[in-house]
This record gives structure tokens, sequence and C-alpha cells, in this order.
């Protein structure tokens, strides 16, 4: 979608302002950027973008219909949500924001981009909304949905919304739904961010139950990769899976985190398990492979020490944030636990 205008709602969170600064490097597409900043929106992680002639930042709320008008005043030829509340815990203890952002924000956007006549809507969505698996097997485009948390419950109402209004209205809707991701700028409350900044702290490394909850994990770098390659050749009406084929248990990847940065098991420490806390996810991306020819490119391990060396070299941008409003958070659940 070279020389077009983009419109990137929750740019300046974890996966998006990865998106904005990939899109620009490798394109000529026109950026404006709607955030609403709350705690894990960021301007920081965009700071290098800061007079950048094809960026624009744009403070707004997705579920406030003025500001929404607002943001599309200059035309749009594609819009890419990333705005969510997306913490699995936070929406356990305050189920209301991830309604408003998720699920009626959604609709707020997709009823200015019918109005407007967007060319294109991309919805980014997560594995989550299919449940959890067994031992085997993988959640395909067709499985069912069916959500385990007021966070995922709100993302899968969200893709139903946005599916409806390509059905009902020929919006050209696209949704993809990705596995876990880890890289640089993840908020600290994440599990990768959490763990490294605390063994680099020498503190208790929490794992909710037994630890052995397994995820698939994919660089952000090759996500980001994959949601350019379905906003420029997707085709509406269509979701694609968008998966590392990297199966590991909680366990594991604290364990690996410990190895890179020397520090002993000793700082596990087993916490009570999260309410309805899925057991397995694993993602089938073979539509995205055949239909789009995309291939993850960044090797796990690799990724995992380029990952823990961002955030020991940028220290100071999460101890900023963890000495903040995020560290009584987190010290109040884990506490309470």
């Amino acid at each position: 979608m070279d020389s077009r205008h983009i419109l990137v709602t929750g740019g300046c969170g974890f996966i998006g302002s990865n998106f904005i600064r990939h899109m620009l490097s490798t394109s000529n597409t026109r950026i404006t950027n709607m955030d609403k900043l709350t705690y894990a929106g960021n301007l920081e992680n965009l700071k290098d973008l800061e007079g950048h002639p094809f960026y624009t930042f744009v403070r707004g709320d997705i579920a406030d219909e003025a500001d929404v008008e607002r943001a599309f005043k200059t035309p749009v030829d594609g819009v890419i949500n990333f705005a969510a509340e997306s913490h699995v815990d936070r929406s356990i203890i305050n189920p209301d924001a991830f309604i408003r952002t998720n699920i009626y924000g959604t609709y707020r956007l997709l009823e200015q981009a019918r109005k407007k006549g967007t060319a294109r809507f991309l919805q980014v969505s997560t594995d989550e909304v299919y449940g959890s698996l067994g031992e085997t097997g993988k959640f395909r485009e067709e499985t069912p949905l069916a959500p385990n948390s007021p966070y995922s419950a709100s993302k899968a109402a969200a893709d139903m919304l946005a599916m409806a209004y390509h059905k009902t209205f020929g919006l050209p809707v696209i949704i993809t739904r990705c596995s876990n991701n880890y890289g640089p700028y993840q908020f600290p409350e994440k599990l990768i961010p959490l763990l490294v900044s605390n063994a680099l702290e020498d503190r208790d490394l929490p794992v909710y139950g037994d630890g052995l909850n397994v995820r698939d994990w994919i660089h952000v770098k090759d996500h980001c990769a994959a949601l350019a390659r379905v906003l420029e050749k997707g085709v509406p009406g269509n979701i694609y899976n968008v998966g590392g084929g990297n199966e590991r248990t909680n366990l594991e990847i604290v364990e690996i985190i410990l190895e890179i940065v020397g520090k002993p098991r000793t700082l596990i420490r087993h916490v009570q398990d999260r309410p309805g806390h899925d057991r397995r996810y694993a993602i089938d991306s073979t539509k995205l492979r055949r239909e789009l020819g995309f291939e993850v490119s960044v090797p796990f391990r690799s990724g995992m020490e380029e990952t823990v060396r961002w955030y020991v070299e940028h220290r100071s941008w999460w101890e900023r944030i963890k000495t903040g409003e995020y560290l009584s958070y987190y010290e109040t659940w884990y506490k309470n636990r």
C-alpha cells in the first residue's frame, strides 16, 4: 500500500509502535497514529520518529466519536486497529475498560470507516479468542470461538462485529489472530519483560500454577511483517492466523531467561494460578503461508537473546514504568494472589 495513508490506532503500544516503525522503514506509506496514551501507550516508544515527514500523531480515544471523526478528517486508505485493553489479569479486576475499548471502540472505528468508504480495515486480534487446547492440535481459522476471560471475550466480540460489518455493509474487513508476541517495547507487566526486569533486579520471578501452560511465541518483527503482508495482499472477509511455531511452557521461558542473564533458578516463585487460565495455545498458520507466502524469519533462541539484550540496554525505559503506577498494580496483584 505504498504512497497511501494508513490510520493506525494504538500505535504507541508494543506491537503498534513496532508496526509503525516497520512500515516507515519498508514503504512510502504515510501513517497517522491515534492513541489515547493509557498506561501501556508510551510516546517514548516512537520518540525517534518525531519530525518524520510521513508520521503524524493524534491523541484520541477510539471509543469517543468526536476523536474518531477527527482522526478520519484527512482521508485514509486503510485502518489497522491495535487499540485495545490487552492484559488478562487486568480484565479480571476491571472488565469495564475492556468492554468499552475493545468492543465499543471497535464499533466506532468500523462505523466511521463505513461512512468514509475506507478501502481496507484490518482488525488485529488474538489466538485467545479460540479458548484453550488440549495436549494436541492447533487453532485454525475455522476453530469455533470459546473465550475464557473478559479480555478474550471482548476481543471475540470485536472480531464478530467487524466481520458483521463486512457481511452487512460490505466494509472490506480482514482479521488477524496472532500468538504471543515478544520483543522490544513490550509493557513490563507482560510475561517476558516482567521476568527479564525482575531477574535483572534479583527479584522473584512469579510463575502461575505449575508453569506448564503452553504458548506459541512469535517475535514482534515477524508479526509486523505478517500484518504488512495481510494489509497489502489479504482478501477482505478472511481471517489469517499468525503463529511463530515456537511452543514453550511458561517454565521453559523462565529458564531460558535465567540462563541468558546468568541468574539462579532460586528466583522462581510459583504463585496461585490465574482464574480461567487457558492451558495451551498453538496456531496453525498454513493459510497465511500458502495464500500470502509469509514465513517467519527470527529464530526463537536468537530472538530471545536479542530481546533480553534490549531490556538490559534500555533499563531506564522499564525502570521508569515499574516505579510508577504499574509497580503499585503489580505488587498489589501478586500480594493478593
